[in-house]
C-alpha cells in the first residue's frame, strides 16, 4: 500500500479546504442574494395583490382585487387613443392625483410621503412595447418606471410601483398594439380596458390583519380609565365598563382624541383617521382599427365627394340649356 509523505499530506489538506471554503461561499452567497430577492419582492404593491388573487386582478364583479386593502375611494384616470393600428406603439397615460402636501402614517408610525401604484389590464395581445420599439420622446415620458407582469404569460396585464407620488402622478405606458397578420388569434374590433391605481398605504393586510393606517374605535362603552403609552410606540386604552374592564390596543400612527375620564360609546372612534390615500379605478376601450377600413372610408368619402360635385355640374349645364331654348 502506498503511503503519503508529510509534505504531500498537507498539500492534499490544503486543497481540500480551499475548495470547501470556495463551496461554503458560494452557497451563503446564493443564499443572502435569494433572501434579498425575496424581501425587495415583499415590499411592492405588486407582490399584495399577487397575493390576493393570483390569477387575475379583476374579480368577476368587475372590482380590481386592490380595493380589498386599500379601503377608500379616490379618483383614478387612464388616457388612450381611441383606435390605433397594427403593431404600433402609443401611450397609455395613467393619472393618480392627491394632495401633494398630504402625509401618510407609515409602519413605524412615522409621517411620509405617499407612494403609488397601478395595475393596467390591456387587451389580449397588447404589451408594454420593447425598448427598441420606444421613441426617445417617450422614453423620457416613462424613465425611472419598471413595468411588471402580474403573472408569468400574460404579458398583457402589467403593474408598477412603488412609485415616490410626488414625482409620478401621471405615468406613462408606453404599449404595442398586435398585428392581426401574425397572430391569427386577434381580430380587429374593440377591447375593453381595465385600471386600478392606488396612493398611500392599505388598511387591510392580505392576511386580513389591520394595518396602522386605520382610524382605532372603542370595543366597548364606558369610562376612559387610563391611557398607558407603549415602549414601541402607540397605547393602551382602559375602559371601565358595567361588566369590568376592557383594553383598547392603538398602534403607533393614528393620533389620539379622546382622554381620561372621558365617557365614550362602543363603536366611537379613540383616534384620528389617518388614511390620506385611497384606491380607483377606470374602465375604457380602444378600437384596433384595420389600415384597409380607413382606406375603404375613405375611398367612399372621396367617390360621395366626385359624386356631389358631378351632379352639381350636371344640374348647371341642364340649366344653362334650358336657358338657351328659352331664348331661342
Amino acid at each position: 500500500m502506498r503511503t503519503l509523505k508529510p509534505l504531500a499530506v498537507i498539500k492534499f489538506a490544503k486543497k481540500v479546504i480551499a475548495k470547501s471554503a470556495v463551496v461554503a461561499i458560494a452557497t451563503i452567497a446564493i443564499f443572502f442574494a435569494s433572501d434579498i430577492a425575496i424581501s425587495q419582492s415583499a415590499a411592492a404593491y405588486p407582490f399584495w395583490a399577487q397575493q390576493t388573487a393570483p390569477e387575475t386582478p379583476r374579480e368577476a364583479t368587475g372590482r380590481i382585487v386592490c380595493a380589498n386593502c386599500h379601503l377608500a375611494a379616490k379618483e383614478a384616470e387612464v388616457e388612450i387613443p381611441q383606435s390605433v393600428l397594427p403593431d404600433t406603439v402609443f401611450e397609455a397615460v395613467v393619472k393618480i392625483p392627491y394632495d401633494l402636501e398630504s402625509q401618510q402614517v407609515l409602519g413605524d408610525g412615522s409621517k411620509g410621503g405617499l407612494n403609488v401604484g397601478a395595475v393596467l389590464m390591456l387587451p389580449q395581445g397588447f404589451k408594454i412595447a420593447p425598448e427598441d420599439r420606444i421613441p426617445e420622446s417617450m422614453k423620457e415620458e416613462s424613465a425611472g418606471v419598471y413595468f411588471q407582469e402580474y403573472k408569468e404569460g400574460d404579458d398583457n396585464v402589467v403593474l408598477v410601483g412603488p412609485l415616490p407620488g410626488d414625482q409620478y402622478q401621471e405615468i406613462t405606458f408606453p404599449v404595442l398594439s398586435p398585428n392581426p397578420k401574425t397572430d391569427k388569434n386577434i381580430r380587429f374590433g374593440k377591447y375593453p380596458v381595465h385600471l386600478g391605481a392606488n396612493r398611500g398605504r392599505g388598511q387591510i393586510y392580505p392576511t386580513g390583519e389591520a394595518s396602522n393606517n386605520n382610524q382605532i374605535k372603542a370595543s366597548a362603552a364606558g369610562t376612559i380609565a387610563s391611557i398607558a403609552p407603549q415602549e414601541a410606540g402607540g397605547y393602551e386604552v382602559t375602559i371601565n365598563t358595567e361588566d369590568g374592564t376592557a383594553t383598547d390596543t392603538v398602534p403607533a400612527g393614528p393620533e389620539l382624541i379622546v382622554a381620561e375620564g372621558q365617557q365614550i360609546a362602543v363603536g366611537e372612534a379613540l383616534t384620528n383617521n389617518p388614511n390620506v390615500g385611497g384606491f380607483g379605478q377606470m374602465d375604457t376601450e380602444v378600437v384596433l382599427q384595420s389600415p384597409a377600413r380607413i382606406a375603404g372610408l375613405m375611398a367612399f368619402a372621396g367617390g360621395i365627394m366626385i359624386c356631389q360635385i358631378l351632379l352639381v355640374i350636371k344640374k348647371k349645364q341642364v340649366e344653362r340649356v334650358q336657358a338657351a331654348e328659352m331664348n331661342f
